[in-house]
């Protein structure tokens, strides 16, 4: 048989405790190491509850003293808790605005803002005016077959507007599209007119390198087909465009042949002085429509194609297309 507990002891071990409690808290330095001090004092199974249970083990005079001691000791563990995680809480976000602070007078690090690429801007400039016409952007694969880049186009094997474009053939027999007019056949494949599309994109040619040209360069291709359109709306359209990039300028049509269009112009600018050729433009040929499974008494369209890279040396002055090629930041940061 256990001793009896008395009331004395039982209020030495309230005593005990309370010190300790008050010890542990103020050490505690996080606000796990709180948690885990309530559990073990304030818990079901902590501390505290301990000392209450041996309570039956007292008179009925007695339990009241002790219970009384009890609830006030609870109170203060409680308070002293709250308080440290406070304290705790307040240090750690101390800390964490140091750690943060921004020095004002501290010597700035510049990082030099990126540019658009001139090619880039240009495009997205051509599109746009074409966007704000009505037109969607459509795009197609740069390796294309001999059908859609030529036969579908008019241009059957043996053509002689084959030279006109000299072009990069692949061992399986497709090829580098030689310009975007494929993407107009691709599309009206699945979308019957009336449609009316902008197709920008890269294309290759095997040209020799110089100021003016290169094997790889950037056309935007313009394609609408509905009923009852004719020369005066490519046209109306086509000038429409030239003012909205270039502004008022004197523009003119030449004659001109394409085989996938008839009749064909081509179109020039006046730029500072001079006639510059800007863009090839045309009606489609009847034949391409009959290729396609339309009826050429019912629709009709006008197709019209630049080069980027024109454009953009004429809008900034440029004299070497090589310079839209190189990695020279001297040339790249002034757009």
């Amino acid at each position: 048989m256990s001793a009896p507990i008395t009331l004395s002891q039982l209020s030495e071990q309230l005593e005990h405790l309370e010190a300790e409690a008050a010890r542990s808290i103020e050490a505690a330095a996080t606000a796990a190491e709180l948690e885990e001090l309530r559990v073990g004092l304030l818990g079901k199974k902590g501390r505290l509850s301990g000392v209450l249970g041996a309570m039956g083990k007292l008179s009925a005079e007695e339990r009241p003293l002790v219970g009384q001691r009890a609830n006030v000791l609870k109170e203060q563990v409680q308070s002293l808790l709250t308080a440290r995680l406070d304290a705790v809480q307040e240090a750690a976000m101390a800390a964490k605005i140091a750690s943060e602070t921004l020095d004002v007078t501290a010597t700035s690090s510049y990082v030099r803002p990126g540019h658009r690429h001139p090619l880039i801007s240009t495009t997205e400039e051509i599109v746009d005016i074409f966007a704000g016409l009505g037109y969607e952007v459509s795009e197609g694969p740069e390796i294309e077959t001999d059908y859609y880049n030529f036969t579908a186009l008019n241009i059957p094997p043996h053509h002689p507007a084959r030279d006109m474009q000299d072009t990069f053939y692949l061992e399986d027999g497709r090829l580098l599209r030689t310009h975007t007019s494929p993407v107009q056949i691709r599309y009206l494949e699945s979308n019957p007119p009336p449609v009316r599309i902008v197709a920008p994109g890269r294309v290759y040619r095997r040209d020799a390198v110089d100021a003016t040209h290169s094997p790889v360069f950037h056309q935007v291709e313009v394609l609408a087909i509905d009923e009852g359109l004719d020369f005066s709306h490519l046209r109306g359209t086509v000038m429409a465009f030239l003012k909205a990039f270039f502004g008022d300028l004197p523009v003119r049509f030449r004659a001109s042949y394409f085989p996938f269009t008839e009749p064909s112009a081509e179109v020039d600018v006046q730029w500072r002085g001079r006639w510059l050729e800007v863009m090839g433009c045309g009606m489609v040929d009847p034949a391409v429509l009959e290729g396609l499974g339309l009826d050429p008494e019912r629709w009709s369209g006008f197709a019209a194609g630049l080069g980027v890279e024109r454009f953009c040396m004429v809008r900034h002055g440029i004299d070497d297309i090589r310079r839209l090629y190189t990695s020279d930041l001297r040339f790249l940061e002034q757009f």
